[in-house]
This record gives structure tokens, sequence and C-alpha cells, in this order.
């Protein structure tokens, strides 16, 4: 690997996937096992949706989005988001945001916008960033690249079980589930057809799918993946 001066020498672990595949889990619990800083890229085109619904801004007023992403006033302490000194966690994790933050990903002003926002996470003594373009546009010199993957059937289950869980699913808890896996399927055809970073594996990513791992053996295997890469860098 080129050795690189400034942030761009901080390594980067870049962790994509789809919806439901478990990057958020996985690429945190890789983050605290390296004592590397977490970035939940996603959390932040959610961040911009609530403080749009919360203005009564239209998901496709792409100026006055824009102009809240370069406003926003986030932090992430724990598990825990604060915009504006509030806790939303809640309401940034609402499915109801997810399908919002996946409509308004789509606009090329909001994604330059919070592109060095997003950069700006890479801090000593390492990153690891999950979302859709983190290996492909935010960070393309990442380290290691991961598309982290599992069927649509398989995401579907474990986001139904995950709302279940939290008891979001009411008296349709056990009739939801299809209409779970379409509107995975659905957001899977539009992140990978949209004109600007489109969520595909790139030629320099490692593919790990998960449909059959536990998140435990998904972590070991990036874990890994970076000491190999770590290893082969260094014998260059």
């Amino acid at each position: 690997m080129v050795e690189l001066e400034g942030l761009n020498a901080i390594p980067v672990i870049a962790v994509d996937g789809p919806s439901a595949s478990g990057k958020g889990t996985v690429a945190q619990r890789v983050a605290r096992q390296l004592g590397y800083h977490y970035l939940d890229s996603g959390a932040l085109y959610r961040l911009v949706a609530v403080a749009g619904q919360r203005a009564g801004v239209a998901l496709d007023d792409e100026p006055e989005l824009t102009r809240l992403a370069l406003q926003l006033a986030v932090e992430f302490v724990d598990d825990r988001i604060l915009l504006d000194g509030v806790d939303v966690s809640a309401a940034v994790r609402s499915e109801a945001t997810g399908k919002a933050a996946s409509t308004i990903a789509v606009l090329p002003e909001l994604r330059a916008a919070l592109l060095e926002r997003q950069r700006a996470f890479r801090q000593a003594p390492g990153l690891v960033a999950d979302g859709r373009d983190m290996g492909s546009v935010v960070f393309p010199d990442a380290d290691l690249k991961i598309f982290l993957t599992a069927s649509a059937e398989e995401r579907a289950r474990r986001r139904h079980n995950q709302l279940k869980e939290k008891d979001l699913l009411g008296s349709a808890a056990d009739d939801i589930f299809d209409r779970i896996l379409q509107d995975i399927v659905d957001r899977d055809e539009r992140d990978a057809s949209r004109a600007v970073a489109p969520l595909k594996c790139f030629p320099d990513a490692h593919q790990v799918d998960t449909t059959s791992l536990t998140i435990e053996q998904a972590v070991a295997r990036i874990i890994q993946l970076y000491s190999c890469q770590n290893a082969n860098t260094a014998n260059v």
C-alpha cells in the first residue's frame, strides 16, 4: 500500500452492504475490538430525514435538505444519537425514517454536502465506517473494503425479529413479514439503480455473506481479513 500523509495515513475499514445485512452491528464490534472510531454513515442521512420532517421540508426539496445537512449539530454518544442535544435515537432508527433516508440519499447535492462530514470521522488510531458507498466514494483508499450481505429473506427475518423484540410491530407482529421482505427488495433495487454512488460489490472489496454466520463469526472474518491485509502490506 502506498504510504500517505496526513489524514489519509489513518487506516480505514469500509463496510458496505444492503439494508439489514448486519453491517452496523458488525462494523461497530470490529471498531470496538480494534480500538478504532466508528462511523454509521446511514445515520447521517436518517438525521437529515428527521430534521427535514421536523422542519416540514419535503423529501424532494434538495436545496433545503442540503442546507439542513450542512447545519446538523449531531453527536454519537455510545448507542445514542443526539441532534441539537436531543436524543433522537428512536426516531432515527424507525422504519419510516429508514425509508425517508433511502429516498433522499439519491440527491446529489445532499450527498456532496455530507461527504466531507463523513470524511472528518477519519481520526487516529483508525476508523471503521459502514454504509453503502464507504469504499467506493467516501474512502476509496480504505485499507480494507468489505461488502457485507445476506439473502433478502434472511435480512427480512432479522429485521422482523428486531422490530418484534422492541415491540414496534403491535398486533401485526406475525403478519408483517411479507411487507418487510418487499420493502427490503424494493430498497435494494432503489439503492442499486440510483445514478449517484449505486450500491454494489466492487472488484476491490471482499464479499462476506452473513446468511449463515453469527455476528461473532462475521466480526472474526473481517478481523482476519484485516490482519492478512496488514501482513501483506508489511511484506511489500
